[in-house]
């Protein structure tokens, strides 16, 4: 994201963005809810993945991560199927201009949930594709249906992975299971081993997948602090090369801890037997070393205007 002020809307159910649908939690609630649902929103395409899809996510992302008021994210989809995947009958060009130009809009939807300091749940309650399967990777939970049928299907249309799948999938399900599932292509039940455990719950009924992600989504918003819990992830996804490295790692920022406010509630909500309520705003309490590994520049280099006068 730029440097740039942004304007946090009073209501996110307001905010009309193009694919998507956003609902606070319960749904109606006049002001913002720690938990925010998002609802992937063509169901007359099974929510295929397009263009302006990917820039209302990224947006949706984008507000979230400094937004105070939001704790948590529910990701979910209309109709029977989560996502079919990226709408073919639209497609990605054709392959014209500077590969170093482009950017896949997958990616910039799994950079966006990645970055957001808000945890998101992802509730698979139909099947799921291509993109509709490597945007949930940065997940931090992903809850799905028994009956459902999920695949990376990329390989089966002549493409590569996207949605820095190549970085996510691996660390989640091991390298010789993601190896499997990308170079098959294939579609299978959500108990299959190739999957491992990246569906931490399998459940037998569609209606019970979004009940149970609001649920554990309530409970985080209720009991964790945004600021622990978006440290403690940014220290499994961008770790130390080393044990040892990890402890001089981990010692640091569990110093910084220590210190804020949060812990002190933390600790006395704890020992007094009530609930916590956690301030400490992940944005502007995170430890002086984060981020404490070298971010990629992804932003697209500028280009002095034609119309400039030299």
């Amino acid at each position: 994201m730029s440097g740039s002020a942004i304007d946090l809307p009073p209501s996110y159910e307001a905010l009309e963005l193009t694919h998507i649908k956003l609902s606070h939690h319960p749904l109606g609630t006049p002001a913002v809810t720690p938990v925010i649902i998002i609802t992937l929103n063509r169901p007359e395409k099974n929510n295929a993945f397009t263009p302006q899809m990917a820039d209302s996510l990224t947006r949706a992302f984008n507000l979230f991560h400094i937004d105070p008021r939001v704790k948590a994210v529910v990701l979910t989809g209309t109709g029977k199927m989560f996502c079919a995947g990226s709408d073919l009958e639209i497609g990605f060009g054709d392959g014209g201009g500077k590969a170093v130009d482009f950017r896949d809009i997958g990616g910039r939807v799994a950079l966006a949930m990645h970055r957001c300091h808000k945890p998101t749940i992802v509730a698979l309650q139909g099947s799921a594709v291509g993109v509709g399967m490597t945007m949930t990777l940065p997940a931090a939970i992903r809850i799905c249906h028994e009956k459902s049928k999920y695949g990376f299907v990329f390989t089966r249309r002549g493409l590569t992975i996207e949605s820095c799948a190549s970085y996510f999938l691996p660390r989640l399900v091991g390298y010789s299971k993601a190896m499997h599932l990308i170079t098959t292509g294939g579609v299978y039940p959500p108990q299959s081993k190739y999957f491992g455990d990246l569906f931490t719950e399998v459940l037998p009924d569609a209606t019970a997948v979004m009940p149970r992600a609001l649920e554990l989504a309530e409970d985080i918003a209720e009991n964790t602090s945004p600021l622990a819990s978006s440290m403690s992830r940014a220290l499994m996804w961008e770790g130390a090369n080393s044990p040892e490295e990890a402890h001089l790692l981990e010692s640091r920022v569990f110093h910084h801890m220590v210190g804020q406010r949060d812990y002190k509630e933390g600790v006395g909500s704890f020992l007094e037997k009530r609930k916590p309520k956690f301030e400490c705003d992940p944005r502007e309490d995170c430890s002086p070393n984060f981020p404490w590994w070298t971010e990629a520049n992804t932003l697209l280099e500028s280009r002095v205007s034609k119309n400039s006068k030299l």
